[in-house]
């Protein structure tokens, strides 16, 4: 179990033109018209403005030295209750980000986005802090808290966006309410049932957002996925029961918010941004159907960290970049025999994404924190080794056979290794390795940390809570994913620190992607001469925030079309979608229908041939049971080993000559294929001696030059 932790496209309104085209075609608008991202959806009759957030060529607008995007999440319980260690507004880097998103909001009782009642002790609107510097109150706001912080520094950075994340692994199907503990009360998966719910909930997201200035929302649904027991285990009740439904409804709330808030931001004269965070693991996305949340998303997230965790046995990355081929997880569950590459890193999930979005509409993440192991047996230096709980029985719920599987679930790092632990609803410590980055830097020099007494360890007491043997810095240079070893403890920490960033960046920058975004904000580190009674430790910093700031501010412009190829000019209104998904483990292979839909005002005639694009995540082994004729170009084929080396597999359909698709018709053609897929894209239609593009992708037109970077 992975815990990783979005088409019809209308054009311009005035903008469309069909002087020369042949009839139910149209001209696709100027390049520089409406400042609309290649590919993003606008709602039918509103004119949002784009202008305000995205310049001429749809890039979004970051201010001098921003180029790309770097998107911290602040979490609003480091809020120094406990004496543990306090993040405030005023703690932010603010020069050196993009955007910010506060976590989490929660959907309440009533199905209306909220951050809990408005009382003193509330860190988001009630708290405050009267002798820290720098966090005293904007009287200008009738709240207090945080969100009066982030928007007393937003008046001194204005190029910076906040935005009110939502969901959130404990909050996607309940939420944390005013005395800590967790309702499990439906959230996403409940509210999505029915549109009158979704209705409920999006204008409570517009209305949140004017009361509290944020300049958009971030959707944090893990998991609208058809595979059981993804999620948070107390929240089984509510999924598991919906999993056939679980993606309809969640296209339906992203279509609902976006085009409420298309409306309000042409109401209010400000660009109101609908972004998500959306998994990274290809055992989650096999139950997403083919993400048809991607048009309405201003950009998507990827969470590509948890990829490994002690949710199972097997020890590995948290968030490599790249395969290495030798995987023990991907090995046993014969992923590499079957599909000839492997799905557990960032290459992969970034791919996954390109094939519908392009790059620049992708962000990719960074964990600013640790997962680790106890008791690892084998592998080299801890890595590829196993390490399950000794007694299976004691599995935590959603892992091994509480879930029905047969894969030992993990021993989880406990004590000195387990700062950042959760509590079980008995108060129980859970093991899980988690640590921020900068305890995980003391731990590497010999260091157990001033601050440990805060988060409740006691070393006198217990002997887990000691520092024990020695924490040795492990660096894959294939994987880009360093790691520390401790042989006498068999502790596998996996971390994230300056090398192993500044190798992402490099490959983001190369890519074109558009930035990246980290989790959290708090998690970042530096060395503090004056802590630990003046001899010196790490402590919450910015040494990772400063390096992506560095490495991204003299980046090129991020790509922003989603072909790779220059696209006809003329659009037929023509569209394809992937139906009749299997659901869950029946979704083996991967067997939807092809439904063409033809209301372009001619008849598509026997040996028209589509042409398009699928990510290279999956191979180019796509196959139809339709009588039609599909053929697949590869963009790449074999082995992922240090990356996936092209964009898109190119597939080629040919309607059969003794066919047709009527002016109002449809067309099925059954598919196969082995990983999941984003829906295909970038079609082009060619039948009596002319090329077409359609409306659900909807290109913008290449500059004289070509596509434009």
């Amino acid at each position: 179990m992975i815990l990783t932790g979005c088409t019809a496209l209308l054009l311009m309104l005035g903008l469309s033109m069909a002087v020369t085209a042949p009839t139910g075609a149209t001209t696709a608008p100027s390049s520089a018209a409406d400042c609309r991202p290649d590919g993003l959806y606008q709602t039918p009759g509103v004119t949002p403005p784009y202008c305000s957030v995205y310049d001429n060529d749809g890039r979004e607008k970051m201010g001098t030295g921003h180029p790309r995007r770097s998107i911290g999440y602040f979490t609003g319980w480091r809020d120094g209750k406990n004496n543990t260690p306090r993040y405030l507004a005023s703690d932010i880097p603010w020069e050196k980000l993009t955007h910010i998103n506060y976590a989490f909001a929660h959907i309440d009782g009533q199905n209306k986005v909220s951050v809990g009642g408005d009382s003193p002790g509330n860190p988001a609107i009630g708290m405050e802090w009267p002798n820290v510097k720098g966090a005293e109150m904007d009287p200008a706001y009738k709240y207090k808290g945080h969100f009066n912080l982030l928007n007393k520094f937003k008046k001194q950075h204005p190029n910076v966006k906040s935005l009110i994340s939502i969901g959130g692994w404990a909050e996607s199907g309940g939420y944390i309410d005013d005395s800590g503990k967790r309702v499990a009360s439906g959230g996403f998966y409940t509210m999505t049932d029915n549109q009158s719910t979704i209705n409920t909930f999006a204008d409570s997201v517009v209305s949140f957002l004017r009361q509290y200035g944020f300049d958009g929302a971030d959707i944090d649904y893990e998991y609208a996925t058809s595979m059981k027991f993804a999620g948070h285990p107390d929240d089984f009740t509510f999924s598991n029961a919906r999993r056939a439904k679980l993606m309809a409804g969640y296209v339906s709330l992203m279509k609902t918010l976006r085009e409420k808030l298309d409306a309000a931001s042409a109401a209010d004269g400000k660009y109101y941004m609908l972004t998500a965070a959306v998994s990274a693991s290809g055992w989650i996305l096999r139950g997403h159907d083919s993400y048809q949340v991607v048009p309405y998303l201003d950009y998507a997230n990827i969470m590509t960290y948890d990829l490994h965790g002690s949710w199972n046995h097997f020890v590995g990355p948290n968030a490599a970049l790249f395969d290495d081929g030798k995987d023990n997880e991907q090995v046993d569950g014969a992923v590499y025999s079957t599909y000839g590459m492997g799905y557990l890193n960032t290459d992969w999930a970034y791919h996954y994404f390109r094939g519908a979005m392009q790059a620049g509409r992708i962000n990719i993440g960074l964990p600013f924190y640790t997962r680790g192991w106890q008791g690892v047996t084998g592998g080299t230096n801890g890595l590829w080794g196993k390490a399950a709980l000794p007694d299976q029985k004691q599995c935590p719920p959603g892992t091994g056979g509480n879930v029905g599987s047969t894969t030992p679930c993990g021993n989880g790092a406990i004590g000195l290794d387990n700062l950042w632990h959760d509590l079980d609803d008995k108060g129980k410590e859970m093991a899980s390795g988690s640590n921020p980055m900068w305890h995980a830097k003391n731990l590497e020099k010999g260091l157990p940390g001033s601050y440990i007494g805060a988060y409740g360890l006691d070393p006198e007491k217990d002997p887990d809570d000691r520092l024990t043997g020695t924490y040795t810095r492990q660096y894959d240079n294939t994987m880009a994913s360093p790691w520390l070893w401790n042989s006498t403890k068999k502790v596998f920490l996996s971390t994230e620190d300056d090398q192993s960033v500044a190798a992402k960046l490099k490959w983001v920058v190369d890519k074109g992607i558009g930035g990246v975004m980290f989790w959290e904000l708090a998690g970042d580190y530096a060395w503090d001469p004056a802590r630990n009674d003046g001899k010196g430790e790490y402590f919450i910093g910015n040494t990772l925030t400063t390096l992506i700031d560095d490495k991204l501010k003299t980046a090129a412009p991020y790509q922003n079309l989603k072909s790779d190829h220059t696209m006809p000019t003329d659009v037929l209104n023509v569209k394809l979608d992937l139906v009749n998904f299997p659901v869950g483990d029946n979704n083996y292979p991967i067997t939807p229908k092809l439904r063409i839909t033809n209301n372009s005002g001619q008849t598509i005639p026997g040996g028209a041939v589509f042409k398009f694009d699928y990510g290279t995540s999956a191979p180019a082994t796509m196959t139809q049971q339709s009588g039609w004729t599909l053929s697949v170009q590869a963009g790449h084929s074999g082995s992922n080993v240090g990356g996936l080396k092209g964009d898109f597999q190119r597939g080629t359909l040919t309607v059969p000559n003794s066919s047709s698709i009527p002016n109002g018709g449809t067309a099925t053609v059954a598919l196969s294929y082995q990983l999941p897929i984003v829906t295909p894209s970038n079609f082009i239609l060619t039948f009596g001696g002319k090329s077409y593009a359609l409306t659900q992708d909807s290109p913008r037109t290449p500059s004289a030059g070509g596509a434009r970077r």
